[in-house]
C-alpha cells in the first residue's frame, strides 16, 4: 500500500528489476544533483568570504548557475518519479510556524 503522505509522480522509462553496477539514467541524474548541492554549499562559503569584487561577482554567478543546475535535475528527477517529497502533517506545520514565529522577537529589525 502506498504511504498517504508521499508526494510523487509515478516512475517514467525503464529502470532495471535488478540494479547491477552500471550507472543508469536514474543514478547520473542523483549524481548531478548530489554534485550541484555540494558545491552550492561550498559556493555559498566562497562567495560571501569573497574579498575582491570581481571574484565575487563572477562566483555568485556561478553559485546562481549552479542553483539553476540542481533545480533543473531536481525538477526532471522528480517529473520521472524518481524523486519523493512526504506531505508534512497539519500539526507538524503550525508547530514549526510556532516555534520559528517565536524567533522573530530576536530579529534587529522587526
Amino acid at each position: 500500500m502506498p504511504n498517504q503522505n508521499q508526494i510523487a509522480n509515478p516512475q517514467t522509462g525503464q529502470l532495471p528489476q535488478v540494479k547491477g553496477p552500471q550507472m543508469n539514467d536514474r543514478d547520473y541524474l542523483n549524481d548531478c544533483l548530489a554534485t550541484c548541492k555540494y558545491l552550492t554549499d561550498n559556493f555559498n562559503i566562497a562567495v560571501r568570504e569573497a574579498s575582491h569584487q570581481q571574484l565575487y561577482d563572477d562566483m555568485l554567478q556561478i553559485l546562481n548557475e549552479t542553483h539553476q543546475s540542481a533545480r533543473d535535475a531536481f525538477n526532471l528527477m522528480f517529473q520521472k518519479g524518481w524523486y519523493k517529497l512526504e506531505a508534512a502533517e497539519q500539526q507538524q506545520l503550525q508547530q514549526a510556524y510556532q516555534q520559528f514565529s517565536g524567533y522573530s522577537t530576536q530579529f534587529p529589525y522587526h
